[in-house]
């Protein structure tokens, strides 16, 4: 009769066991999901933040090749007025040329300084459309700064009251796990965590369903389904490493 009331003991044992592992999965699991509610915000404000730093940094290269342009129109303006210059003075030359090889050196001067001009000129308006397409880059960029700038305002709030929503939530679920694992002998928890560890969507517990894992879905010889209903011993997938249990001790219904 002892030998009995042991084995009944021992039976009530394990299914505590897997009662309690169930419960610290679902706490745990709970705060993956709010681990992933906040953690895909986070990854959108280092993001916006990415592209404002990278936007801030286009407009200042935009606004430093506007200067150089300036300078660039500058400089074109002071070789026209060298030139006009030199053309005056040639001009003047030429009403005291004493030969006609004078007059046509004189004359190739002028010649060339007013091509000079009509260069400068030519570069003058290229610069200027250059300057009138980067000032149409910069207003867009600008635009795009402020509708970045809005965005990460709000996507920082949203963040900020999701933390202080969840936070305190999070917090008592994890008292409530903590509390649950002094429940669990030490080598089944420890086998529990380097499970879960190692699950893509980081269940170590899963009821059988339909005759197969609830986390590979693979099926489960007959023999072995008795074995995780009958609630006798710690039974884990050959395939996946996760630890079965009966549906019913997760709350549902085959």
């Amino acid at each position: 009769m002892a030998t009995k009331k042991s084995k009944a003991e021992q039976e009530v044992s394990v299914e505590d066991k897997l009662k309690s592992l169930f419960k610290l999965q679902s706490y745990l699991s709970e705060i993956d999901r709010i681990k992933t509610l906040r953690g895909e915000l986070p990854l959108e404000v280092a993001d916006l933040d990415d592209e404002i730093a990278g936007l801030g940094t286009r407009i200042n290269n935009f606004q430093l090749e506007l200067k150089q342009l300036d300078e660039n129109i500058k400089a074109q303006k002071g070789k026209i007025e060298t030139s006009k210059t030199k053309i005056e003075k040639y001009n003047k030359q030429l009403d005291n040329v004493r030969n006609s090889k004078e007059y046509d050196h004189l004359s190739k001067e002028i010649e060339f300084e007013t091509l000079e001009i009509a260069l400068s000129e030519k570069h003058i308006r290229e610069f200027e459309e250059d300057i009138v397409a980067i000032k149409e880059q910069i207003n867009d960029a600008n635009e795009q700064l402020k509708d970045k700038t809005a965005d990460i305002d709000h996507k920082k709030k949203e963040l900020d009251d999701i933390v202080s929503e969840t936070k305190a939530k999070e917090e008592k679920i994890r008292e409530k796990a903590k509390k649950t694992e002094t429940t669990i002998e030490p080598r089944l928890l420890t086998a529990f965590k380097r499970i879960r560890k190692n699950a893509r969507n980081g269940l170590g517990v899963v009821p059988i369903q339909r005759g197969a894992c609830g986390g590979c879905f693979n099926k489960i010889p007959p023999q072995k389904q008795m074995d995780i209903k009958l609630r006798k011993k710690v039974i884990v997938c050959e395939y996946c490493g996760r630890i079965m249990i009966d549906p019913e001790i997760a709350g549902v219904t085959e």
